[in-house]
């Protein structure tokens, strides 16, 4: 029977968490510090343990150095209420199972401990040391599930010497995950260059990459070092590789094959030793289907590719974003910024936000400018954000139409001198959104009070109260 340590020195949630992980297949021991949960790992040689970060006696980072000493083999999966992008990275970074986040999910927690005893049972070796500078990582913001696991994946790959492509649209802070990554590696104590092949032109790019002779074009006065001679041993961020020439793209592959390249105007082959990160908000497949992009050079790429959420596919960060801007800025511009009011947030939540983080930044720093009190106000924000949310409501929201018709009912209820208006209101737009719901769920309670949001006695309260049938939502007339 496997074991499974579990190591947190809260007694209610090793009681939690050993009540619902021991099963008749699973056996658990726990432990309340670090040490013993160390003794624990000698002594009973488990098969995966769950380890909480914050202990009493030491780093749980730390215990899971000194657990790994023990079995370089033994999956752990990490745990913490207080996440932090460089916790989850570090985690990784070090050879960490999985990492989740308190309050734990219960579901999630009894997958990913069933897959790291299957793990146990696999005779491979899963090991990866600890190596790289951690200065700096957390300039990524975002403690989403999203970013969750772009901090896995970056503490996976960090310390693996190989190529890694970024993918992700315009502003998703592309160039920050590559900075992450150089700065968690082995590399760390050498150069790291970056590069938008976007934005030089093509004459000049090759120049930039690979360097030139004197006399190689009209105004090379003098012989220059290219970005890949200068990163020798180090690491070298080519963003928007996606617009680089097929003859650029040649001359990459054939650097990433064999490590050698020629300056431009030149005879000497010089060899270097660089690590690439590339990013780009194309889709490279269809870029190769259409001609435009070499499919070996993709391969060379992407041994380990990275997916950047959009910011709209991470919206539970946008809080710590707006802190991080304007604690950012308000230092930046000499401004005190005392608070964000709701109404400004509730702006920002309604914006699509096609420019993703680096547009919310700029938003944020435009709307700094323009304050006039402490208080980041909603018209200090850009009128494309403001007159967005208007046209735009959230999904949640009523639309817009009907915005209107509740207020001219208000109005005429009120000039008739109503005064159970309220009731009045909910009479009308509960009869034909019950109606709509149980036909939807085909008169299943149980989902219809999990779409409404109401317990199953509030929805059948509800449906006697509308004179709607309880089994179908149905008027009793209705088929009369």
């Amino acid at each position: 029977m496997p074991t499974l340590l579990i190591v947190d020195d809260e007694p209610n949630v090793l009681y939690l968490l050993e009540k619902n992980l021991r099963s008749d297949t699973i056996e658990v021991v726990t432990a309340e510090t670090a040490k013993h949960g160390i003794e624990l790992v000698k002594k009973h040689k488990p098969d995966a343990v769950v380890l909480d970060v914050r202990l009493p006696d030491m780093s749980g980072l730390d215990a899971f150095n000194d657990m790994r000493d023990i079995d370089s083999r033994l999956p752990v999966i990490v745990i913490t209420a207080h996440a932090t992008t460089e916790t989850a990275i570090e985690a990784m970074k070090r050879g960490a199972f999985e990492y989740l986040l308190k309050p734990l999910d219960l579901h999630e927690l009894r997958s990913a401990v069933a897959s790291a005893l299957e793990l146990s049972r696999v005779p491979a070796v899963f090991d990866q040391s600890e190596t790289g500078d951690t200065a700096g990582a957390d300039r990524i913001v975002g403690l989403s599930p999203a970013m969750q696991q772009v901090y896995k994946d970056i503490g996976r790959v960090a310390s693996q010497d190989v190529n890694v492509l970024v993918l992700g649209e315009s502003g998703t802070g592309k160039e920050l995950v590559a900075r992450a990554i150089y700065q968690h590696s082995t590399r760390t104590k050498k150069p790291f260059l970056a590069i938008n092949c976007a934005a030089i032109p093509e004459p000049l790019l090759e120049s930039e990459l690979f360097g030139h002779e004197k006399g190689a074009f009209t105004g090379a006065d003098r012989r220059r070092i290219g970005k890949f001679e200068q990163a020798h041993h180090g690491t070298i961020f080519l963003d928007e590789i996606g617009d680089m020439t097929m003859a650029t793209q040649a001359k990459i592959l054939r650097l990433l094959q064999d490590g050698r390249f020629e300056r431009v105007g030149g005879n000497e082959t010089i060899e270097t030793d660089v690590r690439v990160i590339a990013a780009t908000n194309h889709n490279l497949q269809e870029t190769i289907s259409e001609g435009h992009f070499r499919e070996d050079l993709y391969y060379r790429l992407s041994v380990f590719t990275l997916h950047l959420p959009p910011l709209r596919d991470r919206m539970d960060d946008l809080p710590l974003l707006v802190e991080y801007f304007v604690k950012r800025f308000g230092t930046q511009l000499n401004k005190h910024v005392a608070s964000v009011p709701p109404e400004a947030m509730k702006l920002l939540a309604r914006y699509a936000w096609p420019g993703n983080v680096r547009e919310l930044q700029s938003a944020i720093k435009y709307a700094i400018v323009q304050m006039t009190s402490d208080v980041l106000l909603p018209i200090c924000l850009p009128g494309g954000i403001r007159g967005a949310a208007r046209e735009n409501p959230p999904a949640s929201g009523y639309p817009s139409a009907l915005q209107m018709d509740i207020a001219e009912m208000v109005n005429h209820l009120a000039g008739s001198g109503h005064e159970n208006i309220y009731r009045e209101i909910h009479n009308v737009i509960d009869l034909p959104m019950f109606e709509e719901i149980m036909r939807r769920v085909d008169g299943n309670q149980v989902l219809a009070s999990r779409l409404l949001g109401i317990s199953r006695t509030t929805l059948r309260n509800k449906l006697e109260s509308l004179g709607l049938d309880s089994d179908h939502g149905e008027p009793p007339n209705a088929n009369s």
